[in-house]
């Protein structure tokens, strides 16, 4: 439980801290695409952040739930690759990277899968 409520502030900070160096770093110094795409990076990652913290607290809730811990290093791993290679794209403009994008989304979605399976195997 307190590693993901821990993990959800670290990702909310830096969510904050990516947003602000973009809004007052980036603008103007990258081109308007990949400005938006950092913009993405940013709101998914807080979303996730978020979602990292629904996970520390329902584990609390619900301690024997694996597939909720699970579910929680899914959101993480989606972090570090959608969001990761996101930002990563928008400073160094190499396309390449946004084939690494698409592996973070799919762990965004399991993790989802995940919660709600979970809630419906629990309730």
């Amino acid at each position: 439980m307190k590693t993901f409520v821990f993990l959800g502030a670290l990702n909310a900070f830096l969510a904050v801290a990516l947003g602000a160096f973009g809004a007052h770093g980036l603008e103007g110094k990258i081109p308007d695409r990949y400005f938006e795409i950092w913009k993405t990076a940013v709101q998914y990652q807080m979303f996730h952040a978020l979602g990292l913290f629904a996970v520390g607290l329902l584990l609390g809730k619900f301690p024997q739930a694996g597939l909720i811990s699970i579910a929680g290093w899914m959101m993480f791993v989606g972090i570090v690759l959608f969001s990761g290679s996101l930002y990563v794209l928008s400073v160094t403009q190499i396309k390449p990277l946004g084939a690494i994008t698409p592996f973070g989304g799919v762990a965004f979605l399991i993790a989802w899968v995940l919660i709600g399976y979970a809630a419906m195997k629990i309730g």
